[in-house]
C-alpha cells in the first residue's frame, strides 16, 4: 500500500513535477484514478526506472510542497 494518498488537485501539482523532472514523459503517461496509488507508484517505477521507495519518497516530497518548483 501506497504511503501517500493523493487527490485529483496534488496529483496536478506533483505531476508538473514529475514531467519537469522527466522529460521524456509525456501527460498520458502519467494518468491517475484516485484510489489507485499503488498503481500510480507501479507506473512510475517502469517509466523512469526506479524503485518503489525512490517513487514514493519523491511524491511525499512533492507533497510536502505542493506550490514550490522542486522534486
Amino acid at each position: 500500500m501506497a504511503s501517500f494518498t493523493l487527490t485529483p488537485e496534488t496529483w496536478q501539482k506533483v505531476k508538473i513535477k514529475f514531467l519537469r523532472k522527466y522529460r521524456e514523459l509525456a501527460e498520458a503517461d502519467l494518468a491517475f484514478v484516485p484510489g489507485q496509488e499503488d498503481q500510480l507508484v507501479q507506473q512510475l517505477m517502469q517509466l523512469v526506472n526506479r524503485d518503489k521507495t525512490y517513487i514514493e519518497f519523491t511524491i511525499r516530497k512533492a507533497l510536502a510542497d505542493p506550490n514550490g518548483n522542486r522534486l
